[in-house]
Protein backbone atom coordinates (compact mmCIF):
# COMPACT_ATOMS: atom_id res chain seq x y z
CA UNK A 1 0.00 0.00 0.00
CA UNK A 2 1.35 2.79 -1.04
CA UNK A 3 0.72 6.76 0.57
CA UNK A 4 -1.43 7.88 -2.69
CA UNK A 5 -3.61 4.95 -1.72
CA UNK A 6 -4.56 6.05 1.28
CA UNK A 7 -5.83 9.31 0.25
CA UNK A 8 -6.16 10.06 -3.96
CA UNK A 9 -6.64 7.01 -5.24
CA UNK A 10 -9.09 5.34 -7.78
CA UNK A 11 -10.87 2.52 -5.67
CA UNK A 12 -12.03 0.98 -8.91
CA UNK A 13 -9.05 0.26 -10.17
CA UNK A 14 -7.29 -0.82 -6.59
CA UNK A 15 -10.19 -3.11 -6.04
CA UNK A 16 -10.19 -4.70 -9.44
CA UNK A 17 -6.54 -4.94 -10.01
CA UNK A 18 -6.04 -6.36 -5.94
CA UNK A 19 -6.37 -9.88 -7.80
CA UNK A 20 -10.08 -9.63 -6.04
CA UNK A 21 -12.11 -11.24 -8.91
CA UNK A 22 -9.46 -13.71 -9.54
CA UNK A 23 -7.38 -14.34 -6.75
CA UNK A 24 -7.60 -15.52 -2.73
CA UNK A 25 -9.37 -12.05 -1.45
CA UNK A 26 -12.43 -12.59 -3.83
CA UNK A 27 -12.05 -16.27 -3.20
CA UNK A 28 -12.38 -15.37 0.85
CA UNK A 29 -14.78 -12.84 0.09
CA UNK A 30 -17.30 -15.43 -1.46
CA UNK A 31 -16.30 -18.18 1.41
CA UNK A 32 -19.27 -18.97 3.43
CA UNK A 33 -19.75 -17.63 6.81
CA UNK A 34 -22.92 -19.35 8.60
CA UNK A 35 -21.88 -17.92 11.70
CA UNK A 36 -20.84 -14.84 10.80
CA UNK A 37 -23.98 -13.95 8.90
CA UNK A 38 -26.72 -15.47 11.77
CA UNK A 39 -24.36 -12.82 13.71
CA UNK A 40 -24.82 -9.84 11.49
CA UNK A 41 -28.77 -10.90 10.76
CA UNK A 42 -28.91 -11.00 14.89
CA UNK A 43 -27.29 -7.21 15.33
CA UNK A 44 -25.22 -4.27 14.04
CA UNK A 45 -24.04 -3.71 17.81
CA UNK A 46 -20.14 -5.25 18.59
CA UNK A 47 -20.02 -8.98 19.69
CA UNK A 48 -16.80 -8.83 20.54
CA UNK A 49 -14.58 -5.79 19.58
CA UNK A 50 -14.17 -3.56 23.03
CA UNK A 51 -15.61 -0.03 22.77
CA UNK A 52 -11.94 0.98 21.70
CA UNK A 53 -10.87 -1.65 19.53
CA UNK A 54 -14.24 -0.82 17.78
CA UNK A 55 -13.19 2.80 17.09
CA UNK A 56 -9.97 1.55 16.44
CA UNK A 57 -10.75 -1.11 13.79
CA UNK A 58 -13.25 1.17 11.93
CA UNK A 59 -10.66 4.40 11.65
CA UNK A 60 -8.25 1.77 10.45
CA UNK A 61 -10.83 0.36 7.87
CA UNK A 62 -11.84 3.94 7.02
CA UNK A 63 -8.32 5.31 6.27
CA UNK A 64 -7.38 1.83 3.58
CA UNK A 65 -10.76 2.42 1.71
CA UNK A 66 -10.81 6.01 3.02
CA UNK A 67 -14.41 8.45 1.96
CA UNK A 68 -14.39 10.74 -1.02
CA UNK A 69 -16.97 11.78 -3.60
CA UNK A 70 -17.80 7.61 -2.90
CA UNK A 71 -18.29 5.81 -0.10
CA UNK A 72 -15.63 3.90 1.62
CA UNK A 73 -15.14 1.49 4.36
CA UNK A 74 -16.55 3.70 7.04
CA UNK A 75 -19.90 4.01 5.61
CA UNK A 76 -20.17 0.43 4.57
CA UNK A 77 -19.53 -0.50 7.55
CA UNK A 78 -16.88 -2.97 7.55
CA UNK A 79 -15.90 -2.93 10.92
CA UNK A 80 -19.22 -4.72 11.95
CA UNK A 81 -18.17 -7.18 9.10
CA UNK A 82 -14.68 -7.42 10.72
CA UNK A 83 -16.41 -8.15 14.35
CA UNK A 84 -18.81 -10.94 13.25
CA UNK A 85 -15.95 -12.76 10.98
CA UNK A 86 -14.18 -12.54 14.79
CA UNK A 87 -16.83 -13.70 16.94
CA UNK A 88 -17.23 -16.95 14.66
CA UNK A 89 -15.29 -17.73 11.60
CA UNK A 90 -12.80 -15.82 11.51
CA UNK A 91 -12.19 -15.89 15.78
CA UNK A 92 -8.29 -17.54 15.74
CA UNK A 93 -7.45 -14.00 14.54
CA UNK A 94 -9.16 -12.25 16.94
CA UNK A 95 -6.23 -12.23 19.86
CA UNK A 96 -3.90 -10.86 16.65
CA UNK A 97 -6.78 -7.83 16.54
CA UNK A 98 -6.40 -7.34 20.50
CA UNK A 99 -2.40 -7.15 20.45
CA UNK A 100 -2.67 -4.96 17.36
CA UNK A 101 -4.78 -2.58 18.34
CA UNK A 102 -3.05 -2.22 21.65
CA UNK A 103 0.30 -2.04 18.68
CA UNK A 104 -1.27 0.39 16.89
CA UNK A 105 -1.96 3.06 19.73
CA UNK A 106 1.10 2.65 21.06
CA UNK A 107 3.14 3.75 17.80
CA UNK A 108 0.43 6.68 17.45
CA UNK A 109 1.80 7.40 21.15
CA UNK A 110 4.98 7.46 20.38
CA UNK A 111 4.40 9.56 17.20
CA UNK A 112 2.27 12.02 18.21
CA UNK A 113 0.93 11.15 22.03
CA UNK A 114 -2.44 10.38 21.37
CA UNK A 115 -4.19 7.44 20.56
CA UNK A 116 -4.79 6.00 16.69
CA UNK A 117 -8.29 7.44 16.32
CA UNK A 118 -7.37 10.64 18.12
CA UNK A 119 -4.84 11.33 15.40
CA UNK A 120 -5.90 13.53 11.93
CA UNK A 121 -6.41 11.31 8.59
CA UNK A 122 -2.95 12.28 7.52
CA UNK A 123 -1.67 11.31 10.54
CA UNK A 124 -3.24 7.76 11.12
CA UNK A 125 -1.98 7.29 7.45
CA UNK A 126 1.36 7.97 8.68
CA UNK A 127 1.04 5.27 10.90
CA UNK A 128 -0.48 2.42 8.62
CA UNK A 129 2.53 3.24 6.03
CA UNK A 130 5.08 2.50 8.48
CA UNK A 131 3.32 -0.56 10.12
CA UNK A 132 2.90 -1.64 6.82
CA UNK A 133 6.66 -1.42 5.94
CA UNK A 134 7.50 -3.29 9.31
CA UNK A 135 9.18 -0.37 11.08
CA UNK A 136 7.11 0.82 13.13
CA UNK A 137 8.61 2.44 16.18
CA UNK A 138 6.96 1.65 19.19
CA UNK A 139 5.17 -1.14 18.49
CA UNK A 140 5.73 -3.55 21.51
CA UNK A 141 8.00 -6.44 20.91
CA UNK A 142 6.07 -9.81 20.86
CA UNK A 143 4.41 -12.45 18.64
CA UNK A 144 2.75 -10.32 16.35
CA UNK A 145 5.05 -8.42 13.83
CA UNK A 146 3.29 -4.87 12.57
CA UNK A 147 3.32 -6.25 9.38
CA UNK A 148 1.22 -9.12 10.07
CA UNK A 149 -1.92 -7.10 12.04
CA UNK A 150 -1.67 -4.19 9.10
CA UNK A 151 -2.16 -7.15 5.97
CA UNK A 152 -5.04 -8.98 8.07
CA UNK A 153 -6.74 -5.61 8.87
CA UNK A 154 -6.34 -4.62 4.80
CA UNK A 155 -7.44 -8.12 3.98
CA UNK A 156 -10.45 -7.86 6.18
CA UNK A 157 -11.32 -4.46 5.46
CA UNK A 158 -11.23 -5.41 1.33
CA UNK A 159 -13.18 -8.85 1.85
CA UNK A 160 -16.16 -6.75 4.30
CA UNK A 161 -16.19 -3.57 1.61
CA UNK A 162 -16.61 -6.10 -1.29
CA UNK A 163 -18.54 -9.61 0.47
CA UNK A 164 -22.46 -9.77 0.57
CA UNK A 165 -23.91 -7.11 2.57
CA UNK A 166 -25.69 -10.15 4.24
CA UNK A 167 -22.32 -10.70 5.87
CA UNK A 168 -22.38 -7.39 8.01
CA UNK A 169 -20.40 -5.32 5.77
CA UNK A 170 -20.94 -3.63 2.32
CA UNK A 171 -23.98 -1.74 3.41
CA UNK A 172 -26.05 -0.25 0.99
CA UNK A 173 -24.12 -2.21 -1.87
CA UNK A 174 -21.57 0.44 -1.04
CA UNK A 175 -18.48 -1.69 -2.19
CA UNK A 176 -20.31 -3.05 -5.22
CA UNK A 177 -21.19 0.27 -6.18
CA UNK A 178 -17.37 1.47 -6.16
CA UNK A 179 -16.47 -1.52 -7.87
CA UNK A 180 -19.05 -1.61 -10.85
CA UNK A 181 -20.75 -5.07 -9.93
CA UNK A 182 -24.09 -5.13 -10.35
CA UNK A 183 -24.47 -8.45 -8.06
CA UNK A 184 -24.33 -12.15 -8.04
CA UNK A 185 -27.29 -12.47 -11.01
CA UNK A 186 -26.07 -15.83 -11.22
CA UNK A 187 -27.84 -16.97 -8.18
CA UNK A 188 -30.88 -15.29 -9.55
CA UNK A 189 -30.94 -17.37 -12.93
CA UNK A 190 -28.36 -15.60 -14.73
CA UNK A 191 -28.09 -13.32 -17.04
CA UNK A 192 -29.76 -13.26 -20.43
CA UNK A 193 -27.95 -13.83 -24.18
CA UNK A 194 -29.15 -10.11 -24.61
CA UNK A 195 -27.34 -8.86 -21.84
CA UNK A 196 -24.37 -10.58 -22.26
CA UNK A 197 -24.12 -9.07 -25.88
CA UNK A 198 -24.94 -5.59 -24.39
CA UNK A 199 -28.05 -5.48 -25.98
CA UNK A 200 -30.04 -5.32 -22.62
CA UNK A 201 -29.48 -3.47 -19.76
CA UNK A 202 -28.09 -4.88 -16.40
CA UNK A 203 -29.96 -3.71 -13.59
CA UNK A 204 -27.49 -3.95 -10.11
CA UNK A 205 -29.03 -6.17 -7.36
CA UNK A 206 -30.32 -2.62 -5.86
CA UNK A 207 -32.33 -1.70 -8.18
CA UNK A 208 -35.35 -3.03 -9.62
CA UNK A 209 -35.19 -5.48 -12.86
CA UNK A 210 -35.68 -3.70 -16.03
CA UNK A 211 -38.25 -5.54 -18.35
CA UNK A 212 -37.91 -5.55 -21.67
CA UNK A 213 -39.92 -3.24 -23.80
CA UNK A 214 -42.81 -4.66 -25.80
CA UNK A 215 -43.10 -4.81 -29.36
CA UNK A 216 -46.07 -2.39 -30.69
Amino acid sequence: MKHEHLSGFSRRDFLVRGSLYGGSLWIAANLPRPKALQAAQASREPAVLSKHEWATVEAICARIVPTDHEPGAREADCVNFIDKALANEDAQALPLYRLGVEGIDAVAQQRSEQSFVALEPAEQDAVLVVLESGQAPGWPAGPIPAQVFFETARAHTIIGFLADPKYGGNRGFAGWRVAGYPGPRHHLGGYSRAQMLGEAPISPVWEPAKKPAKNT
